[in-house]
């Protein structure tokens, strides 16, 4: 109804909430379509924070009713000290060299059994020389992923809590945590 009279601005306040994937991703078209062919803004309140990210144009992050960041989703996330790095080290006698090698690069280094994983600026132009020297230091992996800060990782520095903890009514999370997202055309 309330997009009958074609309007430029439009308030969504948490609109995929409980649906499934199908539905999810109908609506995430239908907003697209109001930005793109009716040149609409909508404001959108979520927490789902991969909505945030593919539908927003700018972010505002809001914790405990204080607005903490706003600014483009590739802004925030470069406000994230690096790629994550994590490696699977084959034998358990190899991990203290994974971390002292990663550790040269990285910030951040978590051993968690074999798993060797920190944050590093430009993985992608890092880890390729990381791989020979773990190779020729006698290291084996069984993998090695690189992950891009997401939002969740955002969110988490910025408020030192992830929404999980807040949607789980963790004694300090409060129902003020939202992300707002605008979309402008």
């Amino acid at each position: 109804m309330g997009l009958v009279h074609d309007p430029t601005l439009v308030f969504l306040d948490e609109p995929t909430t409980g649906l499934d994937p199908q539905a999810r991703a109908n609506l995430w078209e239908h907003i697209a379509r109001l930005r793109s062919e009716r040149g609409a803004t909508v404001f959108l309140t979520t927490h789902y924070l991969e909505e945030a990210d593919t539908l927003s144009d700018r972010i505002v992050i809001i914790d405990q009713g204080r607005i903490v960041a706003s600014d483009t989703s590739d802004n925030l996330k470069a406000q994230v000290s690096g790629d994550l790095v994590d490696l699977e080290v084959a034998a358990n006698d190899q991990v203290a060299v994974a971390a002292q090698r990663l550790g040269a690069i990285a910030t951040g280094v978590v051993v968690n059994g074999r798993h060797v994983s920190g944050r590093v600026e430009r993985a992608g132009r890092v880890v390729p020389s990381l791989l020979r020297e773990l190779d020729a230091g006698g290291v084996s992996l069984d993998s090695i992923e690189v992950h891009r800060p997401t939002l969740d990782d955002v969110f988490l520095t910025l408020t030192g809590r992830s929404l999980r903890d807040a949607e789980a009514g963790e004694p300090d999370a409060g129902d003020d945590e939202t992300i707002l997202e605008e979309a402008r055309a």
